[in-house]
């Protein structure tokens, strides 16, 4: 494998000279093909580079936006296939979510007695932070009304797994980070479309009920069924009969729905009421998925570890669909909404440390939450921009800060951990000091 890592970056480096050579004679069929071929080849090569394997993810990221904005007719419909469909961009998200979701545990919850006021801080500074500033950066730019939303939309989403990874880098607070990315994941529902209201609702419709319900659909709900196969590691006997009974009673339930008992509950319900009852049947599939998805781990092993490679393969997907939807918004504002994005990122590492810092934490906790409130969760802003059909517009943002925030989180996660290293050092000679005298 490593071997074939270095023939893909020869690969990238002769692409490389094609590109250059299509430029120069302004030759769109030499250079745009060897620009995707390039990106694709260092995507793969850059995994021999020790110093830069870590960013082989984001290399995807980009090879996605690359290919978007050459190809991007590929990428919009495969023949009368809308590759924007919004459920098929909500299975996808989810998708994603799950294989995120593999990676929390209910365990993750237990840490709120320990960590309560770094979780209160976390949160505080995640809601505030990112929305507000977001709103600011619209202000300033100027950007068209959905894309201005979008903007805010991603300030507005819950903090992403992509902090943990960080936090565990950078040498932080996990158990800080752990707590505060559940807690935010769980109060998403309500707060993002509170958000969203106040803060962009002169720029799109913003249906508070119906983005509660989609947001639980795409983050409450896959991630539950992550959690059920968390809870079958250890799950007793008697736990076992426990989920095999509400098993039989969710199979029930979803058989029962297409067979007339949908339309027997439209007659009874309101529209609304509907809604509840759609998001019921979500969670009835979402247990079932997750007792299938466990059975399956008991069979093949390495399953588990598989998952963060099918979620980077859900996000690569709406990134490049997003990027195609957008092609010619992003040729207008690309720069400018790079910028933003780049601002908005580093507001969040920057006034996160700082006000946990004034608040009372110390430096590794407030790290922890600089991590917490600068990268949000992409996956939710794309899937939320797909359920509205605002996937080119909406969704800009969150293809465009993605890439960017895996970047960053690298680069700050790296320094601090050298950071960490130090004190750590200096902990251990004050200490061998003071017992020695």
């Amino acid at each position: 494998m490593y071997n074939f890592r270095r023939l893909c970056l020869l690969l990238a480096l002769i692409a490389f000279v094609v590109l250059l050579t299509g430029l120069f004679r302004l030759d769109a069929a030499l250079w745009q093909p060897a620009a995707v071929a390039m990106a694709v080849t260092a995507a793969i090569g850059i995994g021999a580079l020790e110093t830069l394997k870590n960013y082989q993810y984001t290399a995807w990221i980009i090879t996605a936006v690359v290919a978007g904005m050459i190809y991007p007719a590929a990428f919009l419909k495969w023949g009368d296939f809308d590759l924007r469909n919004k459920w098929l961009i909500l299975v996808v998200v989810q998708m994603v979510m799950f294989g995120m979701g593999i990676h929390m545990s209910l365990r993750d919850f237990t840490g709120l007695g320990s960590t309560g006021k770094g979780v209160i801080i976390g949160l505080l500074c995640h809601f505030t932070i990112m929305p507000l500033m977001g709103y600011l950066l619209t202000r300033v730019f100027h950007f068209e009304t959905e894309i201005a939303a979008g903007i805010i939309l991603i300030g507005s989403c819950s903090s992403g797994l992509a902090s943990n990874v960080m936090v565990y880098i950078a040498r932080a607070n996990l158990v800080l980070s752990v707590a505060v990315t559940a807690m935010a994941t769980l109060i998403a529902p309500f707060l993002t479309p509170l958000l969203m209201k106040l803060l962009a609702g002169t720029l799109i419709e913003i249906k508070f009920f119906n983005m509660m319900m989609e947001i639980i659909k795409i983050v409450i709900v896959p991630i539950g069924a992550a959690l059920v196969h968390d809870y079958l590691k250890r799950a007793t006997p008697k736990g076992w009969k426990r989920i095999q009974l509400i098993a039989a009673v969710c199979v029930l339930w979803l058989l029962a729905l297409p067979f007339g008992m949908w339309k027997g509950l439209e007659q009874v319900f309101s529209i609304e009421g509907m809604e509840s009852v759609e998001i019921l049947s979500f969670f009835a599939g979402a247990f079932l998925v997750g007792l299938i998805y466990h059975l399956f781990t008991l069979k093949f092993n390495n399953l588990d570890r598989l998952m963060p490679y099918i979620s980077m393969f859900g996000i690569v997907y709406f990134t490049t669909v997003t990027t195609a939807a957008g092609r010619d918004n992003l040729l207008k504002v690309g720069f400018i909404l790079f910028l933003a994005s780049v601002i908005h990122n580093g507001a969040g590492y920057l006034f996160g440390y700082l006000l946990s810092r004034i608040f009372g934490l110390d430096k590794r906790s407030s790290r922890t939450v600089a991590f917490e409130v600068g990268l949000q969760n992409g996956g939710m802003a794309s899937g939320l921009a797909g359920s509205m059909g605002k996937l080119g517009t909406v969704g800009l943002a969150a293809a465009v800060f993605s890439p960017w925030m895996n970047i960053s989180g690298s680069i700050l996660a790296n320094y601090w951990r050298k950071q960490a290293l130090k004190e750590e050092e200096l902990e251990k000679s004050t200490q061998k000091i003071h017992e020695e005298a």
